[in-house]
C-alpha cells in the first residue's frame, strides 16, 4: 500500500492511497494550498488504525 501525493489541475496538493494491486481506495477528497497540509492529512489516515466502524 501507498500513498501518492501530487498537484491537481488547479495547483492544490491532493494524495491518494493505492492498495498493493495498485487499485486506488481512497483519496483526500479535498486539495491543500501547502504541501505540509497534505501530508498533515496523510498522517491523520495512517494514524486511523483503531478508530470504530459504525454502521
Amino acid at each position: 500500500m501507498y500513498f501518492h501525493l501530487y498537484r491537481d489541475a488547479n495547483g492544490q496538493y491532493r494524495w491518494t492511497l493505492y492498495a498493493a494491486n495498485n487499485r486506488k481506495i481512497a483519496n483526500s477528497g479535498e486539495g491543500y494550498y501547502n504541501r505540509i497540509d497534505c501530508i498533515a492529512a496523510i498522517n491523520l489516515v495512517k494514524g486511523s488504525g483503531p478508530a470504530p466502524i459504525r454502521e
